[in-house]
């Protein structure tokens, strides 16, 4: 092992406890930002059942300008390990559920960072972090939650990964509007600052993606509320990772199959007939 894995292994085991809240104003920015035709509008009130995932607008990072690196996040070396690569991002993620939240409840979440993995891709090396967080709510839901966040060089030139086919015959395909303003919003809602999402000189000059880029999250958050609202149902179990990233200059298919265990595979795509982001689902 080299002093710099060493040193990356250090921080295997650290951790933070946070207190959030989804207050009745961020579930409406929240609203506005993942509404679409086909999904009716939630209940916002205080009290009234939090949508899955909507947790992770509930703990905003308040970091000063000053404290934010040239691509919006916030410098590394503060929980998570400062790894010389330019960019990040979260690859993807695994949930289990007990019970629910509601708007307005307090909720407390420790996050550990669990594995440093370095790699090789077919881009050149990177490392993947790890982390756990366990979200507990006051009325005693919980949410065991990892997430994979991903680090890696900028290339010179984009060079898009293998495009998967869309699946043949699901039991739903949605459509969902994508546009600067949507991307703007779910920014907004989740307090976060990077670039990619909002910045199109930025996006394409520096990070050399071709358009803006469609959140991650906010692609899981929409495949799963189109899941949950086919099936019926409580989430018992989720998991997602992106496989491509999805751009702004294209709008978002939501597209489900079931399962003969009783799950739904999911995936978000694009019109031109690819996937973007792939998921699982578990119902109750």
């Amino acid at each position: 092992m080299t002093m710099a894995e060493a040193r990356q292994q250090d921080w295997i085991g650290r951790t933070e406890t946070r207190t959030g809240c989804l207050t009745a104003d961020l579930a409406g920015m929240l609203a506005g930002a993942l509404g679409h035709a086909a999904a009716p509008v939630p209940d916002l009130a205080p009290g009234a059942p939090m949508p899955p995932l909507w947790h992770w607008a509930a703990f905003p990072e308040f970091v000063p300008l000053s404290e934010l690196g040239t691509d919006g996040h916030p410098r590394l070396g503060g929980f998570l390990p400062p790894l010389p690569y330019a960019r990040r991002m979260w690859a993807g993620g695994r949930l289990r559920f007990e019970g629910g939240f509601a708007i307005g409840e307090a909720l407390q979440k420790r996050s550990e960072i669990l594995a440093v993995d370095e790699k090789q891709g077919a881009t050149g090396p990177m490392v993947f972090v790890r982390v756990g967080h366990r979200i507990e709510g006051a009325a005693g839901g919980l949410i065991e939650e990892e997430q994979d966040i991903v680090y890696l060089d900028i290339p010179e030139t984009f060079t898009p990964p293998r495009k998967l086919p869309l699946p043949e015959a699901p039991a739903f395909d949605e459509r969902v509007v994508v546009n600067e303003a949507r991307l703007f919003r779910y920014s907004a809602a989740t307090y976060n600052a990077h670039r990619i999402h909002y910045d199109l000189p930025y996006a394409r000059e520096v990070e050399k993606y071709p358009s803006l880029v469609v959140h991650g999250p906010m692609q899981a958050s929409l495949v799963m509320e189109a899941g949950l609202r086919h099936v019926g149902g409580a989430p018992r179990a989720f998991r997602f990772r992106g496989v491509h990233p999805m751009f702004a200059d294209e709008d978002m298919r939501l597209i489900g199959t079931r399962t003969e265990d009783g799950a739904v595979e999911l995936c978000t795509g694009t019109p031109s007939g690819h996937q973007c982001l792939q998921a699982r689902l578990e119902v109750a």
